[in-house]
């Protein structure tokens, strides 16, 4: 008789007289549930090795989002134009939301499409376990992919935009320099604190089913908090009159950091404040840790109910 049955024959001799616990007879045996959250390694490792899945899925979810519209994939390139005209009629000239500030479009574009990227992923992230309990019950992977393969959607659809601001950027006067070499830099670490903040937001929307009527009000404040379409030094400290502490803390905000960082690289007329890139640091390295763990600790209860 194998391990297995053994263990099944001695469960039922034990049920009936009472003896030993399943719970024992199953750690006696090396038994352990189908669905048991693995160690945190081995969860990642899985991971690693369904590299290919989750791209391929991220890619497919991109090329079908545009697949019944007439112009196709064209909308990848057409709706970051579309937004950048509307960003700028509706806060540049109608709000006067430039001030002093020089390259104004350049300047409100940069911010636009770079917060626009976390606040997609974030979107997309709350709504990556729930949008996908079919899959998730029938299937057996580690359900982190689906946070990271939304990540990866939002993150090719962020490469056309990219494309599209410098474009931008150089037509309104800007040169290209050396500095521009850093982009990949910032982006790569805007994606690592993306990742985290889609789990650590995809586990609560799992479990809290109103956060998605929620989430339009919190991504809109943290809009507002961001300096997208301001200058937070000029606003701040300087129309506000309030401490240098205030702008600092609101530099310290994860989305206005990278935003800033990503302006001092494309605009020569807006340095950022050198507190900005160790923020941008801090926010990628603690965010990834931090959601990996938290999505992880749920595991086994994704997909219930």
């Amino acid at each position: 008789m194998s391990q297995p049955e053994s263990a099944v024959a001695d469960a039922q001799a034990g049920g009936r007289s009472g003896q030993e616990p399943l719970a024992k007879l199953a750690k006696r045996y090396g038994l352990r549930r189908a669905i048991a959250r693995p160690r945190f390694p081995v969860y990642m490792r899985q991971l690693w090795e369904r590299r290919h899945f989750i791209l391929t899925y991220a890619t497919s979810r991109n090329v079908s989002k545009y697949t019944s519209s007439a112009l196709g994939q064209l909308w990848q390139v057409l709706t970051p134009l579309l937004n950048a005209g509307i960003y700028y009629v509706m806060f540049g000239l109608i709000l006067g939301g430039k001030g002093n500030i020089e390259n104004y479009p350049a300047f409100l574009l940069t911010g636009m499409f770079i917060f626009t990227y976390t606040q997609r992923t974030v979107t997309a992230g709350a709504k990556s376990i729930t949008g996908n309990l079919s899959m998730i019950r029938a299937l057996h992977f580690p359900r982190a992919s689906l946070p990271l393969a939304y990540t990866i959607q939002e993150l090719q659809q962020l490469a056309i935009s990219m494309g599209v601001l410098m474009v931008i950027v150089i037509i309104t006067g800007e040169p290209p320099t050396l500095l521009w070499l850093m982009m990949p830099v910032v982006l790569l670490l805007q994606t690592l604190f993306n990742i985290g903040a889609s789990l650590v937001i995809a586990r609560l929307g799992a479990s809290m089913r109103d956060l998605n009527q929620l989430l339009p009000f919190i991504t809109r404040t943290w809009l507002y908090a961001s300096g997208v379409f301001f200058s937070i030094q000029e606003k701040v400290v300087g129309s506000a009159r309030l401490p240098q502490w205030v702008a600092d803390v609101m530099y310290m905000n994860p989305a206005a950091s990278f935003i800033e960082w990503m302006r001092d690289i494309l605009i020569e007329s807006h340095p950022a404040p050198p507190m900005v890139w160790m923020s941008c640091v801090f926010w990628a390295v603690f965010a990834l840790g931090f959601g990996f763990w938290y999505f992880w600790r749920a595991e086994e209860r994704y997909g219930r109910g």
